[in-house]
């Protein structure tokens, strides 16, 4: 137990060094950790170290926005390729029956967001893009698993009758989808109306995800479409449920958590390549990598053909009801195509295939669909991450729907603040602010901020120059020199620690937000 506790102690540990190198490299981190990771497999310091998945959260507004594009590809696409996959895998594999063609179709069709939205972060893309991905991921996982399921359930028991399969499909999908929202309201009730705290609030956003993921598989219902719709239902519902405490420390953690849990699950990903090249026995080592080969060929191509298909369908039915994008062109279509690299979420539901079925038979052909899952994965994270940024600049997307620039917004939002807090204490609080000194500070303030704002906006296209600019760098300078004085004020006995290090805290606050407002420029 010591042993595999300092094992983990030293795979983040070359995580964080992996990170820092893709980063000075600027490269998406996920495609570095799983090199990283099969460099480490040729040893044998980690050979015993498995693999789990994380998740992540999505904008509501953004998913309702693109929800047919989302839809789309999270059902008819995912059943599309998995049909695909299935009857290539039966052409192309010796011995590979239909059924066995759909698990390894409903194993490898769930694209992986964590890594094509690491990638167009650092290459500029239109956000229409890293909306519909992550929105596409979040249905997908589930979709998927669904199509693995019932293929799972084939070819232990030897029957699939399409009828009952289809009838099953949308009562998983939609029970699944209720029993998250019943729980997350539960929740919800639980944090509006009990006495929580923030950190009573933090550890139940992380019971939440379990327990509607829980009771949805206890009934046999789709697991992950409960923690999608539960998660967005709480989601568009934080501002309500939860304290500014809550929300603040609560962001710090699981965006911590998730780093470290994604880091892990990627360099996992490279470090399985040993056991699971040891596995395959069905056909050769050179036979096996060409399988692998070839279905990746046929998953990529069928992914680019539906984006393609997606976008002349979405032209014609845009004669008939309202859409998000009449005319998608093909550049859109092309990057979204090439975004759908596979990951953890493959992986995982590949190892997830028991190793017995009926009469204690070996399960057919699972450590050949274990390691064609894992080419899938190597090409597609590694090949199509790789190139994805010389697509994007070669297509040179142009966002149509962006209206104003993220810079020019922030200055508006920030206007709209000042001015409408001023409306409301000239409105309601005249009289107190000439008797109280601080509301004066604060009304002369905000009518100091109302002007600047709309200075501002008149300089805005002079954004090398204008004085937003000069007066961030000044004030961030200030606030290093108020760091300098509490250290040295920190040095006496007469001051307490605790309150030095509350205003080294609230000034660490400042600088966070005067840099999260200089973030679109």
């Amino acid at each position: 137990m010591q042993t595999l506790f300092i094992q983990y102690v030293y795979l983040i540990l070359i995580i964080l060094a992996l990170v820092m190198i893709a980063n000075k490299l600027r490269l998406a981190y996920p495609i570095v950790l799983v090199l990283g990771g099969l460099a480490l497999s040729l040893t044998s310091a980690f050979s015993n170290i498995t693999v789990y998945e994380a998740a992540w959260q999505i904008s509501w507004k953004e998913f309702w926005r693109w929800r047919r594009v989302i839809t789309s590809f999270a059902f008819p696409v995912v059943i599309l390729t998995s049909c695909v996959v299935a009857f290539a895998s039966f052409a192309i594999i010796p011995g590979f029956t239909l059924a066995l063609g759909f698990l390894l179709g409903g194993i490898i069709s769930p694209p992986d967001a964590i890594s094509s939205t690491a990638i167009m972060r650092q290459v500029k893309v239109p956000k229409i893009l890293v909306s519909v991905i992550e929105g596409e991921s979040l249905l997908t996982d589930a979709s998927s698993l669904i199509v693995f399921r019932f293929a799972l359930a084939a070819v232990i028991t030897g029957q699939f009758y399409l009828s009952q399969a289809v009838g099953s499909f949308f009562i998983v999908i939609v029970m699944g989808t209720a029993f998250g929202l019943a729980i997350g309201m539960i929740f919800y009730w639980i944090h509006r109306w009990l006495p929580t705290t923030p950190s009573i609030e933090i550890v139940l956003s992380f019971l939440a995800p379990y327990c509607m993921y829980y009771f949805a598989e206890r009934f046999h219902f789709s697991g992950v479409l409960a923690v999608v719709s539960g998660g967005l239902l709480l989601s568009s519902k934080r501002q309500q449920m939860l304290t500014y405490q809550g929300r603040v420390q609560g962001l710090n953690v699981w965006t911590t958590i998730g780093f470290v849990l994604n880091g892990v699950v990627f360099l996992l990903i490279g470090l399985q390549l040993p056991s699971i090249t040891r596995q395959v026995e069905e056909v050769s080592l050179g036979q096996a990598i060409g399988y692998g080969l070839a279905i990746s060929f046929v998953l990529i191509v069928t992914r680019l053909l539906s984006a393609l298909g997606g976008a002349v369908v979405t032209r014609f039915m845009s004669h008939f009801i309202t859409v998000a994008d009449r005319n998608p062109g093909w550049k859109t279509p092309i990057i979204f195509g090439w975004a759908g690299m596979r990951g953890v979420v493959s992986l995982a539901a590949a190892l997830s295939i028991p190793i017995l079925v009926q009469q204690g038979q070996p399960f057919p052909y699972r450590n050949l669909i274990l390691f064609i899952t894992f080419i899938v994965i190597l090409v597609t994270l590694v090949f199509q991450g790789l190139t994805l940024p010389w697509i994007i600049r070669q297509v040179n997307l142009t966002d149509k729907f962006a209206t104003i620039p993220p810079y020019e917004q922030e200055i508006i939002i920030q206007k709209k603040i000042a001015k409408y807090s001023l409306q409301f204490l000239e409105e309601k609080y005249s009289n107190d602010a000439r008797l109280n000194k601080h509301l004066n500070n604060l009304h002369e303030r905000l009518k100091i901020d109302s002007v600047f704002f709309d200075q501002e906006i008149e300089e805005i296209k002079n954004t090398k120059g204008n004085s937003m600019t000069s007066f961030q760098r000044i004030y961030l300078e200030m606030l290093e020199q108020q760091r300098s004085l509490l250290n040295k004020m920190n040095s006496k006995a007469e001051f307490d620690e605790d309150l030095i290090r509350k205003y080294l805290s609230l000034i660490d606050l400042e600088e966070f937000k005067i840099r999260e407002k200089t973030v679109g420029r």
